[in-house]
């Protein structure tokens, strides 16, 4: 062997065999082309390479070989010597621009030759027979065809010519001129002693022929050589085998059948002389055989090589089948097989075989190596063959190439070890945008990295991917805590975010707390990022009201955080209080009562509709699924009276019957004091009474002016959203309300509410938005007063008032004044501002006299 740089040769017998350096021609596009003696280059291609007797390999994890011919189109023969020169080109580009050039020539010795010797290519067949005939003469004089007619049929085909061709087949002989014979493909080629015929295995005079089972490529042919009167005949028959390999308990079975017909007609007697094998065009010795664990055996008729599957000298190359990664078992055997028969006298057949094993999955073995002190995840993907390389990853979706993985998060690298083999690492950190973070359990958090890995097979370009799914658990998860509280009328539940419940959902008995909803029931629901606070009514649908004393209701609120994809329970948070019985009963001035019955958790089957008082024709006027408000007169329903010294009672029941059952499994005792002064008996006469008269009066009252977010008057702005910004003609519903005191008797009257772009009550500019409690008859929007109703936050009507103003600013000639506006509702010099409500405020009211004032209190409550 010749070893110069990155390319090397070495002669084995007949061939000469140039090796490239993978590593130095790596990732290079290559072209071969071959000199003649004229020092002209020729590039090979496929059928140029198949018909001048020279092969191109890519093996052996991407090793490339140039194998030549002795007897090559192009070699300059000298006796036993033969030359070859090779001219190589390797570019970076398909184009083969800037191509770096390598000449390499190298010679061989070979003999002695047989006289007839076969070779059997990988991509030709080959027969050279000893020619013991004179040469051409210089200037001789070219005969007629019709002068050859007569003397041999075969000759007539075709112009006169040197030589011709003539192909045996079962229904007819075919004759080529040399030139034809050329153009189809075929090799000719003459030496002073010899005359060769190479045959492509795509040519159309091959015969496929079988001997013991086994499939030839045949061609039996004869090669005519004609000089002045003479014409002289060489039979160029040859046969190689196509298969005859077999796979048994992991071991190939490769049989060769011995003296074929197609190169042993006419023979009669047959001696073997020598049966050798190697691997790699290599003879081995027997003694190695053995350590190899080969058996080379020759019998009558058939020599029979069994090699292991995975034995020194062959190698493992991927495969990829149906995208499935795999390996196939390569060794390129020959065979050289001489024998001597009564024709032709000593035969040399030579056969090269890559055999190549049926495809084989190959799992791949994917090891979480993740340093979650440094939370970092690292996966390791591998054993690969040398011949696979990694080009891209697929993170969320997107491919993205290896040197710009890192821009997402990923490095990704290979380590090599001593045999060859490789294996991948994708490192990761665990706060990467594209790791997946799912809640556990307890403190635990599952990192989940899922990515897939793109490979490409050399030379063969097959591609296949290796999904990667690793899991990892941390103990860093920090669960959401909450805290509450209740005033008189609602829970409020403050929740802090961990870093586990983003995606988490709030719910209320299975039921989704979303915006629309939660805007239904007059709900609050409000997130920053950092803290979800929830208020809820005391009375609403969605409380569980658990016992009832004279001391309070406890009622309690449960409110539960699900996952936001499988719904499934994450955390738990309940808060309990006890609020006041008066929010469930009112006893108006007027004799009117009115009362909330709430269902208790220990009665499940109690269905408020069907709540009554002691009369049970009095039904509620209002039912949700767990409260019933009943709405009578003090002197209905069954109510009971009792007087004292200074005051009058009024006791009903709220009760509730089973279906066929006079006791009540449900009884809630409540009553109402009215205050008296005294009792005096008075003598009725019916005459005509003069109306109530209203006398003014003066007092000193708590007031509060809000502005709200919604007609609905549901929500007012908070004082941290001061001060809030609206579009112009925007509508502002503001609210007036007598906080003090509670007295029914009262009615709240404004006079004049007015806007100024500043704190200062008297400044200009300034716009009077109500004048002597009416609505500015100058303004182009005029405010639109709205009615206010009876409800739960809403004890007494006529102690609030509620208008809306169509957002406006203040102009100065051309210009808008970009300063806040003001609202404010005064009487005389004290007023109130839209930022902080006054406690205590005089104002201009009218009061008349009612009826006495009345307390109402539950007494008692029973579960039966």
């Amino acid at each position: 062997m010749f070893n110069t740089g990155p390319v090397s040769s070495e002669c084995l017998g007949n061939l000469l065999r140039i090796t490239l350096n993978a590593e130095y021609f790596k990732d290079k596009y290559l072209s071969f082309s071959v000199v003649d003696h004229s020092g002209i280059a020729w590039e090979l291609d496929e059928t140029m390479a198949s018909q001048c007797g020279y092969t191109v390999t890519y093996s052996d994890w991407s090793k490339i070989e140039f194998r030549a011919s002795a007897l090559s189109c192009h070699s300059h023969l000298e006796k036993d010597l033969f030359v070859v020169t090779i001219q190589i080109k390797a570019s970076h580009t398909p184009d083969m621009k800037n191509a770096t050039t390598h000449l390499k020539s190298a010679s061989c010795y070979y003999g002695p030759w047989s006289p007839r010797e076969l070779v059997c290519e990988s991509n030709y067949m080959e027969v050279s027979v000893r020619r013991e005939v004179p040469q051409t003469v210089k200037d001789f004089i070219q005969d007629e065809p019709e002068d050859w007619t007569l003397a041999f049929p075969e000759a007539k085909a075709g112009k006169a010519s040197i030589w011709q061709i003539v192909f045996h087949q079962p229904e007819e002989k075919k004759a080529l001129l040399v030139s034809d014979a050329w153009s189809a493909g075929y090799g000719l080629n003459t030496t002073d002693t010899r005359v060769l015929l190479r045959i492509p295995y795509t040519a159309e005079q091959i015969q496929l022929v079988e001997d013991q089972g086994i499939t030839f490529s045949a061609v039996r042919s004869s090669t005519f050589y004609k000089q002045q009167w003479m014409i002289l005949m060489v039979d160029t028959a040859v046969a190689c085998p196509v298969d005859g390999v077999d796979y048994t308990n992991k071991t190939i079975i490769w049989t060769v059948p011995k003296y074929i017909q197609p190169v042993s007609t006419g023979a009669t007697s047959f001696k073997d002389v020598l049966v050798e094998a190697g691997v790699d065009l290599h003879k081995l010795s027997a003694k190695e055989m053995s350590s190899r664990k080969y058996v080379l055996s020759n019998d009558l008729n058939a020599i029979t090589m069994k090699i292991p599957i995975g034995a020194e000298g062959g190698y493992y190359k991927t495969s990829v089948s149906s995208g499935q990664h795999g390996a196939k078992y390569t060794i390129n055997l020959f065979l050289e097989h001489q024998w001597e028969d009564n024709k032709w006298g000593l035969t040399k057949h030579t056969i090269i075989k890559e055999i190549e094993t049926p495809f084989e999955q190959v799992e791949l073995a994917i090891t979480n190596n993740s340093n979650l002190s440094a939370r970092l995840m690292n996966v390791t993907v591998g054993m690969f063959l040398p011949d696979v390389e990694l080009v891209n990853l697929t993170i969320e979706g997107a491919a993205v190439a290896v040197p710009e993985a890192v821009q997402h998060g990923y490095l990704a690298y290979k380590i090599r070890y001593a045999n060859g083999s490789k294996a991948y690492v994708i490192q990761v950190p665990l706060d990467a945008p594209s790791i997946k973070k799912e809640y556990m359990r307890d403190d635990m958090r599952a990192y989940t990295l899922n990515v897939t890995l793109a490979f490409i097979t050399h030379p063969t370009s097959e591609t296949f991917a290796v999904p990667v799914i690793i899991v990892s658990a941390v103990k860093d998860a920090v669960l959401p805590s909450a805290r509450g509280f209740c005033d008189g009328r609602n829970f409020h539940l403050i929740i802090t975010h961990g870093n586990v419940d983003q995606n988490w959902l709030p719910f209320i008995s299975d039921w989704h707390l979303t915006p629309e909803a939660v805007q239904k029931y007059n709900y609050s629901l409000r997130d920053n990022g950092t803290h979800l606070t929830i208020s809820v009514p005391f009375l609403s649908s969605h409380v569980n009201y658990e016992d009832f004393h004279t001391s309070g209701i406890k009622a309690s609120l449960h409110l539960t955080l699900k996952d936001g994809i499988t719904l499934a329970n994450r955390k738990d948070f309940s808060i309990s209080c006890r609020f006041s019985p008066s929010e469930l009963i009112q006893c108006l001035p007027n004799g009117t009562v009115v009362i909330t019955a709430v269902k208790l958790v220990g009665v499940a089957d109690l269905d408020t509709s069907l709540l009554v008082l002691r009369d049970r024709r009095c039904k509620p006027s209002l039912v949700t699924e767990k409260t019933a408000t009943f709405k009578f007169n003090v002197n209905t329903c069954g109510t009971s009276r009792k007087f004292n010294s200074t005051t009058m009672a009024y006791e009903n029941d709220v009760l509730y019957f089973r279906p066929g059952n006079d006791t009540p499994v449900y009884q809630l005792k409540f009553v109402c004091w009215y205050a008296i002064k005294q009792t005096v008996d008075v003598q009725y006469e019916s005459k005509k009474n003069p109306p109530p008269s209203i006398k003014p009066g003066f007092g000193s009252l708590a007031l509060s002016l809000k502005l709200f977010k919604e007609k609905s008057y549901s929500e007012p702005y908070q004082e941290l959203e001061y001060p809030v910004v609206k579009y112009l003609r925007e509508a502002l519903y503001f609210e007036v309300e007598l906080l003090q005191p509670k007295d029914a008797r009262l009615e709240l009257n404004l006079d004049d509410c007015w806007a100024t772009n500043s704190q200062s009550q008297d400044s200009i500019p300034q716009w009077p938005i109500l004048i002597n409690g009416c609505e500015n008859s100058k303004d182009s929007y005029r405010t639109v007063f709205h009615e206010v109703t009876y409800s739960l936050r809403v004890k007494f009507p006529q102690h609030l008032k509620r208008f809306e103003v169509k957002m406006f600013t203040f102009v100065q000639g051309t210009s808008l004044l970009q300063e806040q506006v003001r609202c404010l509702c005064c009487q005389q010099s004290q007023y109130m501002r839209l930022e902080r409500c006054m406690q205590q405020m005089p104002c201009k009211v009218s009061a008349g006299q009612v009826l006495p004032g009345a307390i109402g209190h539950l007494l008692e409550g029973i579960t039966l």
